[in-house]
């Protein structure tokens, strides 16, 4: 009978992590590459500038910078696990083999909140663009019982909801279908950003720039703790590990090549907002880089660009949230953290059909009925909890594992990791304290569903363990040997 600490400890071997699965490997490098960029722009950069700026003033170009030098670092530590545990799931089975089923049921929550909350967010957001959108083109806007939350005078937010529904039709389809579907929407979000960038200079007025930090070092940081979900798209590409191709190559190349991309694209898209649009108007402002191109141009027709591309693009980015969501969800299920249900898989499709649509069902809830602003917070420190365990797990597999085949390992070892660390954990002490007491008592009732059903349905769990699989081990509990285990 094992005790609880021996189950919180317990440890999948890195040699499980890479065995079969049922899902079909037909992700190469582009479409890869794909799925960061697009999960990251769109995120965040069409909508969150109105969320932002008010806490940072022009000082928000900074907050772009230090969310994207931390995500930067943790996208190195996320590049070599990535390579050397290939498979699904993403933080969580990292977490997983490198500290321990506990752990990893804390992560699992931590990514099942930034995934879930940040899809609702950016349809959200896709909302507003299709409203200016429609206004645009044929002079009508929705009625704002059915375009907004109820907090915001609205009965149901409609348009985010059509869009969740549209992404689960598609992820159900298939993954080949849906990651080309992506990749396509991937080039047009960038050129729309840049067709942004070259419009928007034309209007620049560096007196907006004149009082830089109003706010001071704290308005920076909390900027960047607004902004940090954004990047969540580096996650997204390690949550592809069982459908990529060549994965110990792709998945690290895929990270660092996303973010590279995504970070000029902000630092430039924020220094064009700015320079365009005077800071005190972005405050509750709706489908900003749409209106910001209006004003500067002085007619509606490039703002009716940018909003078609908006539509488009951030389409793209609710439909990679709902794959991670649904593939970490599909490990944890094959681990026995969460009900079976979750982990099947339908033969002909190749894709996890019913896990998809209660998926989509509960996004669909949070994007009818729950503000933004609230929505993009708490996808935040979800997504700084995630990454300080990837930079924490890296640590200590290098120590345990260091033999281990690595496709990518991580430059500066440890400065790199224990920066990413600190960077992480500094931003999150910049969040409103009921965003942290939210995102504790969430945690506690995942810990508390743990409890009760996962640690006794873990697949480590002894009795659970198929005949001559690898069984579990913990920091009290040694791995027994090859000749041990025929012996049993």
């Amino acid at each position: 009978m094992t005790s609880i600490a021996q189950q919180l400890l317990r440890r999948k071997p890195i040699a499980r992590e890479a065995g079969d699965s049922p899902l079909r490997r037909t992700i190469g490098l582009f479409p890869l590459m794909a799925i960061g960029i697009s999960c990251t722009i769109g995120t965040g950069i069409f909508f969150i500038m109105s969320q932002a700026v008010p806490l940072a003033g022009p000082a928000v170009v900074w907050s772009f910078v230090i969310a994207g030098i931390v995500a930067g670092l943790t996208a190195l530590c996320y590049a070599e696990l990535a390579g050397a545990v290939p498979v699904s799931g993403s933080t969580y089975s990292y977490a997983y083999a490198t500290l321990g089923e506990g752990i990893a049921m804390v992560v699992g929550a931590c990514l099942l909140l930034e995934y879930a909350v940040s899809a609702g967010a950016v349809a959200v957001g896709w909302s507003q663009y299709v409203n200016e959108l429609i206004g645009n083109l044929f002079g009508l806007h929705l009625p704002a019982a059915l375009s907004n939350a109820p907090e915001e005078g609205g009965i149901v937010n409609l348009p985010a909801v059509i869009l969740v529904a549209l992404c689960a039709v598609l992820l159900v389809r298939g993954t080949k279908e849906s990651v080309v579907t992506n990749a396509v929407m991937v080039c047009i979000k960038i050129a729309v950003l840049l067709f942004f960038i070259a419009v928007g200079m034309t209007g620049w007025n560096s007196d907006h720039f004149a009082d830089f930090a109003p706010y001071g070092i704290g308005g920076i940081a909390a900027g960047a703790g607004v902004i940090f979900f954004s990047f969540v798209g580096l996650d997204a590409v390690s949550t592809a590990g069982e459908e990529a191709k060549n994965p110990k190559r792709n998945l690290p190349l895929a990270i660092l090549l996303a973010l590279a991309v995504v970070i000029v694209l902000y630092v430039g898209v924020a220094l064009v907002s700015v320079g365009a649009q005077a800071p005190a108007k972005f405050d509750g402002q709706e489908a900003g880089l749409s209106e910001i191109l209006a004003h500067v141009v002085g007619s509606p027709w490039p703002g009716t660009v940018l909003a078609a591309g908006a539509v488009i693009s951030i389409f793209s980015v609710t439909l990679v949230t709902l794959y991670g969501q649904t593939r970490i969800l599909f490990a944890m299920s094959r681990d026995g953290m969460v009900p079976p249900i979750f982990g099947k898989v339908n033969e002909r499709t190749r894709t996890p059909v019913q896990n998809t649509i209660i998926v989509s069902a509960v996004v669909a809830v949070l994007a009818g009925v729950i503000p933004i602003s609230f929505l993009a917070e708490m996808t935040s420190i979800g997504t700084l909890a995630a990454f300080l365990v990837v930079s924490v797990g890296l640590i200590i597999l290098r120590r345990r594992e260091p033999d281990l085949e690595r496709g990518f390992k991580v430059p500066l070892y440890p400065i790199t990791p224990l920066l990413s660390i600190a960077g992480c954990l500094w931003i999150i002490t910049q969040l409103r304290p009921v965003t942290i007491f939210v995102f504790a008592i969430w945690v506690a009732v995942f810990l508390a569903f743990y409890f009760f059903y996962g640690r006794r349905r873990s697949a480590l769990q002894p009795g659970n363990v198929p005949p001559g699989a690898d069984v579990p081990f913990t920091s009290v509990v040694r791995q027994p040997g090859p000749l041990e285990r025929s012996e049993r």
